[in-house]
């Protein structure tokens, strides 16, 4: 068809991409019937997230507005979509796909930069605060041990994780 050729090869490298990392090709099984966002606990709540949007921009192969937006950071993976697609479109592999690309070309939330500076850290996400911990004798629960931050820093080092702090010092 004379209107696929038109189609620049970068939009087609995204779709292919995305595929490939789905491991499937449902996503081009959509046509846009709109039941994933009708079934999204998030759109209902947000209207940053809309997962047919998504889908929508990716197949058109908007690959910067896909993986810069946060919308694709939004999904709270319940997976009410897929189980109502009339097409069985794999919706939230989709989204783990488009995270996983995201993350790989730096676009990463700030918060998760700062949950991973502090997991490496602190050896945990949040801090315990000193109230906490002087509640927890009174609960009857044994006041908390330091982390064992320097394995859990091996364990982040050989995984991509530490790319994820760095990040927030570049920002």
């Amino acid at each position: 068809m004379k209107h696929e050729s038109k189609k620049e090869p970068s939009n087609l490298t995204f779709s292919e991409e995305l595929r490939q990392k789905m491991l499937g090709e449902t996503i081009n099984l959509c046509y846009q019937c709109g039941t994933c966002a009708s079934s999204c606990p998030v759109a209902k709540l947000d209207p940053r997230f809309n997962p047919r949007e998504v889908i929508k921009l990716a197949l058109l192969g908007e690959r910067e507005e896909v993986l810069s937006s946060e919308a694709i950071w939004l999904c709270c993976s319940c997976f009410n979509c897929d189980e109502r697609c009339p097409q069985r479109v794999a919706i939230a592999l989709a989204i783990y796909a488009l995270r996983n690309i995201a993350f790989k070309e730096g676009h990463i939330p700030k918060i998760y930069s700062e949950f991973a500076s502090a997991l490496s850290n602190d050896g945990r996400i949040v801090k315990i605060s000193k109230f906490v911990e002087k509640k927890r004798p009174t609960l009857g629960l044994p006041s908390l041990k330091p982390t064992g931050v320097e394995a859990l820093r091996k364990i982040l080092s050989t995984t991509a994780f530490e790319k994820l702090q760095q990040k927030e010092g570049e920002k």
